[in-house]
């Protein structure tokens, strides 16, 4: 009985698991679908960077004073500038379709030589180029020479330096006025006698119109002498003085009156 039932027992097992196994297998679900991939990002496009097609000094060399110009052109630059004070010489808005140009010129005046750098750039980078002004000083200025005079000759001395004695009426002694002309004659005969070493001079006695012709020989012949004689008594050369009469045949003023004949009635100089 208890065998039995074991039998049973094992049977049972055996028809629950041929059972099991020829039910319908269920296929596994599918993994999940895998996120889709992000695009990736559009590469910038590489800027290059300006490029200065010239920049120039003309002339490169000046006079202190003088101009020299700058000129420039810069090929794909947003901005550029030149130092020594110029600053900003030009901009360009990016991302054209062409390469932006900027060119220009400018005139400068340095007092010493100097060098200019401008300075361009953009996205892709900057670039310098520089040029130099030589500056020289100017040459000095030719002095002008100047065309020495003429030499006055000894005559025209003793007229333009020399001034006449003047006397009294029939009379020759040599009073206060004549005095003092006759001592300022001395100093300056000494000196243009030295000038001049070979040079003599001529007392000439003159007379007013009174009297006869051969009386006033006589008188314009003493004023003459004591002249001379006052001159030599101050240090002046004897024998570069002479004497002559010319008594009223040579007057210097014509009219009829006293103030006239006062200028008549002298010694005078002259100078050969």
């Amino acid at each position: 009985m208890t065998t039995n039932k074991a039998s049973a027992l094992t049977l049972a097992l055996c028809l629950s698991f041929f059972a099991a196994g020829c039910k319908k297998k269920v296929p596994a679900p599918p993994p999940p679908a895998a996120p889709p991939k992000a695009a990736a990002p559009t590469p910038k496009p590489v800027v290059a960077r300006p490029i200065v097609k010239f920049f120039t000094a003309e002339p490169s060399t000046i006079e202190r004073g003088q101009a020299s110009s700058l000129k420039w052109e810069v090929t794909g630059a947003e901005t550029a500038s030149i130092n020594q004070g110029l600053g900003v010489i030009g901009t360009a808005a990016a991302g054209g379709s062409t390469p932006a140009v900027i060119s220009g010129n400018r005139s400068v005046f340095p007092s010493n030589t100097t060098t200019y750098t401008l300075t361009a750039s953009n996205s892709g980078g900057t670039v310098t180029e520089a040029v130099t002004v030589n500056v020289t000083a100017p040459p000095p200025a030719a002095k002008a020479t100047p065309t020495p005079s003429p030499r006055a000759t000894f005559g025209e001395v003793i007229a333009r330096e020399i001034q006449d004695a003047l006397f009294d009426f029939d009379k020759s002694d040599i009073r206060e006025d004549a005095r003092n002309s006759l001592t300022q004659n001395s100093d300056k005969l000494k000196t243009i006698f030295r000038d001049y070493p070979n040079g003599t001079v001529t007392i000439e006695g003159h007379a007013d119109e009174r009297g006869s012709a051969e009386y006033n020989l006589g008188l314009g012949d003493r004023r003459a002498i004591a002249a001379r004689e006052f001159l030599v008594q101050l240090g002046v050369s004897a024998d570069r003085l002479r004497t002559l009469s010319y008594g009223k045949e040579r007057p210097q003023c014509t009219d009829n009156s006293e103030t006239c004949w006062q200028k008549n009635r002298r010694a005078h100089f002259t100078g050969q």
